[in-house]
Order: structure tokens, then sequence, then C-alpha cells
């Protein structure tokens, strides 16, 4: 097999190793001990907080073998069939990403447990602008109708 080739196909295989491992990265922030803290205890009451937590990624990659015409607009001889390979190419990439945000504080004490929601102000502002402009639109609408 042509050295060049190998060394190709090597790469490949090293890129794909190192793309499952980063992928392992991302996906491991989504197990227990990211959605739950540890306890915090005060005299009687114990705290704990809940967290949502999401990740993902995407990766791709390509190959091309062959050998290029020698000048453009010029096709292969078919006499080149079984020579030494020429060419080669390929390519990869990927991203992804993880977030986490507290959504609720546990809190255990002498009355039982009490799940407090943790607000997070800038998601309701943003939904109340989008139900806003929905219902502007849906308004704009019906006007223009009449």
């Amino acid at each position: 097999m042509n050295e060049g080739l190998s060394e190709f196909l090597q790469k490949m295989g090293d890129e794909s190793d190192n793309r499952a491992k980063i992928l392992d990265k991302l996906l491991s922030s989504a197990d227990s001990s990211r959605v739950f803290s540890d306890p915090v205890t005060t005299g009687d009451y114990t705290v704990v907080t809940a967290s949502e937590v999401a990740s993902g990624g995407g990766f791709g990659s390509g190959m091309g073998f062959g050998s290029p015409p020698s000048r453009p607009g010029e096709a292969q001889d078919s006499t080149d069939i079984g020579s030494e390979l020429m060419g080669g190419g390929g390519g990869s990439g990927g991203g992804g990403g993880s977030y986490g945000r507290p959504v609720a504080a546990i809190v255990i004490g002498p009355q039982g447990v009490e799940v407090r929601p943790i607000l997070d102000v800038t998601k309701v502002g943003l939904a109340a602008l989008a139900a806003l402009g929905a219902m502007a639109a849906l308004t704009a609408k019906v006007v223009k109708r009449l």
C-alpha cells in the first residue's frame, strides 16, 4: 500500500479517536453530580440546589482519493489504472457545547422538605417579549383584514 495513503488513513483514525474523547467529555456534564449540588447544612437546615444541564455536539469528516488531472479540464488516461496512487485529501470538523443553570433549591428543615424554584428573570423577560411580538403580529393581521 502507498506509504502516503497509510499515513493519511492513520491520521483519519487518530482524528476519529480524538472526536470520541471530546464527545465523551461533553456528555459527561449531564451526570447527577452536575445536576444536584453537595448538601450544605447550617443549623437545622440543609440546602441542595438542582440544576438544568444540557450538552451536545456534532462532528463530520470527509476524504478523497485518486489522481487529479495534470491540467484543469484534462481527463485522466485509462492507462493510469494500476499506477501508484496519487492524490489524497481529507478534512474534519466539529463543535459542541454544554450549559447548566440552577432551577431550584431543595430546603430540608424541621418543617419538612420544600422545593423553592429559582426564577430566571432573563428567560421570563424573553418569553414575555416573544408573546407580545406574536400578539402584535396577530393584531396587525386582524386590523389589516378589516
